[in-house]
């Protein structure tokens, strides 16, 4: 009984070891496709791209998408890939090597090129491939072959003499051109040596010597017992003649599948006769796009689209999709390829190792981009020391010094609040388009990405608060001693922290800047009305009143004026009128203010919970519009 059982093991063995080592080879198949775009608010179908498509993608071919704008070439490639998000439902049966496949099988064994380019501007071409590189490859891959592959690829794409300079935004002739960038998308997909590669719009925006160049490319690639799957609008007779085959999309059908003279023998039979030296990539997507009816009422592609459902070549397609079943079958092997999910975010250390390079990327994107911070300290320099000039020799134990003291921890805490805020603003709508499309890639969770852009931030909010405080601090002459000066630093630093992080709220909430200001301005009103200057706190009405829990600036004032005026008592009066207040103790200036001094520490706890929430609310925003366009 063992023997058989050993004997049985070593023949499934066998077998599965067989199907292996064919898998490296995928024919990408699918039956019964449809895409549906989702309404984001009744998160229902409202409209059908795709309609009960089928198809193939052999190893070592290119297949070509191609159709007029519009037809559901984009989409119907995004569906293969997996890679649509939540805002498109996608119905059907895809398989690899016959076998279903899911979008875990689809991140770890293709790669995605989008027809637009998106790169962090201020890296370099090697940085932004050695930042990809580990980011996508296994993290025990070493470093001498991450270095060979990434020579390798640089030369293979022509950029060996571009290596060290940086990718721009193609204006800068110093800078990568728009052929040049799409040559570096192209090595970035070849990293990982995909099975399957999916390509959408490649040669849009190349000339026509570069655009034969990047096709030569795919076949190359393709020759390699690789899949290539890809889109193309108006491609020259020359680029169309290198395909092996093509797809013909029209009104989200497949009109025609299969090899290109089998397609213009297709349309020949219909009546549909290509001239002599015309493009035939161009006659067919007219015929298509023509909209003409015909006697029974049906539109040409309506009749076209029925017509190849019976063709020889839907044939083709459905007795292949058959065999590759039957394969699978007789190896007996899962139905399914199940991968662990979330694979490629959390295996082994890759977790701390892509946390690590997003820092990096983060990090000399701040350093390289002199708007980002080197600008805000030397404005903070000036301000701090043009605010403490003014305030030489105000800040003393008298009726006047009460006011210039407020003065100045008014100004202190303001600065360190609403510039920060509205200077982050920015932040996440800049980047959004790449960190959704690196999210949807499966390169790193939402999460990651906002712990990463935080650390990143962490030296400007510290250094900025420090310099300012410093300066102003002592020009102006607030409590001379080593424990009022320190608090005072930390009161600083929660301050632009909880601030930033309004400002990292307020700009995932909203599509854009102005939006976002639109309603951060009238939050801010509110905010410094009552944090204490303006308006006495006791005296807010019912219905404003609650506000005073959740304003850190007021937490911030009276933390500050605490520092300043606790344990002060002598505070002199110029002059002894009896009708004039006289405010001898420090406890009654911050009894008129209505602060508390023993509320110091609760002030501190109130603004760090207020950080924490800000963040949190941040990143689910965040997280919600990842999933969404």
């Amino acid at each position: 009984m063992y023997a058989s059982k050993e004997s049985d093991d070593w023949s499934n063995n066998e077998e599965n070891r067989r199907r292996r080592e064919t898998i490296d080879n995928v024919t990408l198949s699918w039956r019964d496709v449809s895409v549906f775009a989702m309404d984001r608010g009744r998160r229902s179908v409202c409209k059908q791209l795709i309609d009960n498509v089928r198809g193939m993608a052999r190893a070592g071919d290119v297949t070509a998408i191609i159709g007029s704008s519009g037809a559901g070439k984009s989409s119907l490639m995004a569906a293969l890939a997996f890679r649509t998000g939540t805002e498109l439902l996608v119905r059907g049966d895809i398989r690899a090597n016959g076998i279903p496949v899911d979008s875990s099988y689809m991140m770890q064994n293709s790669g995605y090129m989008h027809q637009e380019d998106m790169f962090v501007e201020t890296m370099t071409v090697i940085e932004h491939l050695w930042f990809m590189a580990r980011m996508k490859l296994d993290g025990k891959t070493g470093v001498q072959d991450i270095r060979g592959t990434i020579d390798r690829l640089v030369n293979d794409v022509g950029l060996t003499s571009r290596r060290d300079v940086r990718i721009g935004n193609g204006i800068d002739d110093k800078l990568l051109s728009g052929g040049e960038r799409k040559r570096l998308a192209f090595a970035t997909e070849l990293l990982t040596d995909p099975k399957i590669l999916f390509l959408d719009e490649p040669t849009t925006g190349l000339d026509s010597h570069s655009a034969n160049c990047l096709i030569t490319q795919l076949k190359s690639f393709a020759a390699k017992g690789r899949t290539v799957l890809c889109t193309i609008h108006q491609p020259s007779s020359a680029i169309f003649g290198s395909f092996n085959r093509i797809i013909l999309i029209g009104d989200g059908r497949v009109v025609f599948a299969g090899q290109i003279d089998q397609a213009i023998k297709f349309f020949a039979s219909q009546g549909y006769e290509c001239p002599r030296n015309y493009n035939p990539a161009d006659f067919l997507i007219a015929v298509v796009s023509s909209g003409s009816k015909h006697e029974d009422g049906q539109t040409t592609t309506r009749k076209l689209c029925n017509l190849f459902l019976t063709s020889e070549a839907s044939n083709e397609i459905d007795y292949i999709f058959r065999r590759e079943i039957e394969s699978v079958n007789s190896f007996h092997v899962r139905d399914h390829i199940i991968l662990p999910p979330l694979f490629f975010y959390l295996k082994g250390s890759r977790y701390c190792t892509r946390l690590y390079w997003l820092v990096y990327r983060d990090f000399l994107q701040v350093l390289r981009d002199p708007s980002v911070q080197i600008v805000r300290i030397l404005q903070k320099v000036s301000v701090a020391t043009i605010a403490g000039l003014c305030f030489v020799g105000s800040v003393n134990f008298d009726q006047l010094g009460i006011q210039a003291t407020q003065g100045v921890i008014f100004i202190l805490v303001s600065e360190n609040a609403f510039f920060p805020m509205y200077a982050t603003l920015a932040l996440i709508p800049q980047e959004l388009p790449l960190l959704r499309r690196e999210y949807r890639d499966g390169m790193y969770p939402v999460h990651l990405y906002y712990v990463a852009r935080l650390l990143s931030l962490i030296p400007g909010l510290i250094v900025e608060p420090l310099l300012f405080a410093t300066i102003i601090y002592w020009l102006a002459g607030l409590r001379e001693t080593v424990e009022a000066f320190g608090l005072s630093l930390l009161v600083l630093l929660l301050t632009i922290n909880v601030s930033t992080a309004c400002g990292c709220f307020f700009s995932t909430v909203f599509e854009n800047v102005p939006l976002a200001m639109a309603y951060l301005v009238p939050f801010d009103y509110v905010l410094m009305i009552t944090m204490g200057p303006f308006v006495k706190l006791g005296s807010l009405p019912v219905y404003i009143g609650w506000v005073k829990y959740i304003s850190w600036l007021l937490h911030s004032s009276e933390a500050l004026s605490i520092l300043q005026w606790n344990d002060v008592h002598n505070i002199s009066c110029e002059t002894i009128d009896p009708e004039l207040p006289c405010i001898t103790e420090g406890l009654q200036v911050l009894q008129r203010y209505d602060f508390d001094e023993d509320h110091f520490w609760m002030d501190m706890v109130l603004m760090a919970v207020i950080y924490l929430i800000f963040h949190v609310l941040a990143y689910v925003c965040l997280w919600n519009r990842c999933r969404w366009k």
